[in-house]
């Protein structure tokens, strides 16, 4: 500061950026003159704490979808490239084909959950309408069952049929995504389950799996975008590293409420609370 102050005496004007107690702030140091004599100096300090996290949100974010799309790019190209030289045996061309599709097909899935957390973000207006919550919880189990009997997992849906004033769509990426991460982090032969059910005014929406669990450390930026807690095995299961981040932007376009409880080596349960409009609510038993 004493630093900043010295450069506003000798130039007229200095600034800096100084956090406090977790706030971030933008100082504006002026000299102030009489009669040609510098009297003093006068700061101006701005909070620029949001603005600052939001920066730094945006050149992480930006540095993430260069790298999660340089990677597969970089793969397509390395097998095209020796398929084009004639370096690929005949035997192994379908291998590589595949390959070069599998990798296209992660491009392809990223770049949509990309898109959608842009639209999230910029709160673009969606059609709200009266939807069966236990009905996109049996759709969304059963399009996953292909890939959860590769694991030998089972997908249970239980509950009530709870009607809600809400976007289908958003209803149903909450659902398949809560789903397929408790999928690919399970254990082979585990089990999950998804309930619906109604408490007072709020629809519950659950997820419970049979998986890994997630250390407690871990446990508070699972929800940010790319954030993995074991890389490793996120590359393996072939994720994208936003599927979570999408539930959570999704809970807050729907004004929900998001709830973990998880153990290592336990599983994990992952309660969505959305707020009912009485108006709009119909429970069909």
């Amino acid at each position: 500061m004493s630093h900043a102050i010295q450069d506003a005496f000798s130039n007229g004007h200095s600034e800096i950026r100084i956090e406090r107690e977790g706030k971030e702030y933008q100082l504006h140091v002026n000299r102030i003159e009489s009669n040609g004599t510098v009297i003093g100096a006068v700061v101006l300090a701005f909070d620029i704490t949001e603005e600052a996290f939001a920066e730094r949100n945006r050149r992480e974010f930006t540095a993430n979808v260069s790298h999660e799309l340089k990677t597969p790019l970089q793969s397509i190209m390395g097998s095209a490239e020796l398929m084009e030289n004639g370096l690929v045996k005949p035997e192994d061309m379908a291998r590589f084909v595949g390959h070069i599709r599998t990798e296209a097909g992660r491009l392809v899935t990223l770049i949509d959950d990309i898109i959608r957390l842009s639209q999230l973000d910029e709160g673009c207006d969606m059609p709200f309408e009266n939807v069966d919550l236990y009905e996109v919880a049996t759709d969304v189990a059963a399009g996953l069952a292909d890939i959860a009997a590769i694991k030998d997992i089972e997908i249970a849906v239980t509950g009530e049929t709870v009607r809600i004033k809400s976007v289908r769509r958003l209803l149903t990426e909450i659902i398949f995504n809560l789903c397929d991460n408790a999928v690919k982090y399970n254990k082979d032969g585990g089990m999950v389950e998804v309930s619906v059910s109604r408490e007072e005014n709020q629809a519950v929406i659950s997820v419970k799996d049979s998986g890994i669990g997630i250390p407690a450390e871990h446990q508070a930026r699972i929800f940010e975008r790319f954030y993995r807690v074991d890389k490793s095995r996120s590359k393996e299961s072939g994720g994208t590293g936003l599927g979570l981040s999408i539930v959570k932007h999704a809970v807050q376009y729907l004004n929900g409420q998001i709830d973990l409880q998880s153990s290592p080596g336990e599983g994990t349960i992952i309660q969505i609370f959305l707020q009912e409009d009485k108006n709009d609510v119909m429970q069909i038993s």
